[in-house]
């Protein structure tokens, strides 16, 4: 007993000492946000973590592509920086990132590959916990089968259209946007691919869940069929290919997220840490939208049918 309480003691001593000494201990969480690109306000992500005693590392999600490993956050005097690779972006540079925590929030500047500075500004990730078990509302048929009637087109193209009782995107162009919003829900999606098809289904306008022409015999990652991009990994490949119809059945809970992929369980709650690219918008304690990619290849859906929370 002498001994146990002596191990509690200490496990306690050093833990205040440890939040004591690591540097930047206030920059640790999740950040949802916001970078002026010119008359554009797109959305970022971060989240910094401690790794060992004192350093900090994290992920990084732009304005475009996919969250990306952080190896260290250097932090100094309230000050903070970092360095990664570039993705999609054009330029040999590396994406750099540099910042102030001030008040509970951060601002700063995010420099791309390309040598293009832009002001940002980031508050805290809320925990979109949920305590009750979630009371469903009834199905509702976003998708009427007739025509666009509750759907926006982004961009300009506007290249969808309505064939057969089905949603088509024939090429690459706008992204085709729910005009309801929703917190927590159920969602049922059938969709087809072409060949080498790239397309994505987000929950809330946040969170991309990733239909891709995946080889069935692919090791599943995050970036590929049935992954939330760059976030979580399924654990099955339960692609068909392409040119078949295919389904999701997706449940969101605050973070917490199931996908059946053609009939069976991939992912299974799951926490959904932050926006992945491609996202509306950073804020996520509002409710958003469904909305399907249409900025690749040649998609469709149908049978599009979400049950709300109440």
């Amino acid at each position: 007993m002498r001994k146990l309480l002596f191990a509690a003691c200490a496990y306690l001593v050093c833990g205040h000492a440890f939040a004591q000494v690591v540097p930047g201990s206030g920059l640790v969480g999740r950040w949802d946000i916001q970078v002026k690109e010119g008359a554009r306000t797109a959305p970022s992500w971060l989240e910094v973590e401690v790794s060992g005693v004192k350093t900090l590392v994290g992920r990084f999600c732009s304005t475009g592509g996919s969250a990306r490993p952080v190896s260290e956050v250097l932090f100094d005097s309230g000050h903070f920086h970092f360095s990664i690779p570039p993705q999609w972006e054009g330029g040999g540079n590396p994406l750099t990132v540099q910042g102030v925590l001030r008040d509970g929030s951060i601002e700063g500047t995010v420099t791309d590959p390309s040598g293009q500075s832009y002001a940002f500004t980031g508050v805290r990730a809320p925990l979109l916990a949920r305590h009750d078990a979630p009371h469903w509302g009834k199905p509702v048929r976003l998708f009427n089968g007739v025509d666009l009637t509750g759907w926006e087109q982004t961009g300009s193209a506007h290249q969808w259209v309505v064939q057969d009782g089905v949603l088509v995107s024939p090429h690459a162009g706008s992204n085709l946007v729910s005009s309801r919003k929703f917190t927590d829900f159920k969602l049922h999606v059938e969709f087809k691919y072409t060949r080498d098809g790239n397309s994505g289904v987000y929950l809330r306008g946040r969170y991309e869940v990733q239909i891709e022409d995946s080889p069935p015999t692919a090791h599943p990652t995050s970036h590929l069929f049935g992954g939330v991009y760059g976030l979580l990994t399924p654990s099955d490949m339960m692609a068909k290919g392409p040119d078949r119809w295919q389904s999701y059945d997706i449940t969101l809970v605050g973070r917490m997220v199931t996908v059946v992929a053609n009939g069976k369980t991939i992912i299974c709650n799951q926490e959904i840490p932050g926006i992945t690219g491609g996202a509306l918008d950073s804020d996520e304690g509002s409710p958003g939208p469904i909305y399907f990619q249409g900025d690749h290849e040649a998609i469709q859906f149908r049978n599009v049918v979400i049950t709300p929370v109440e």
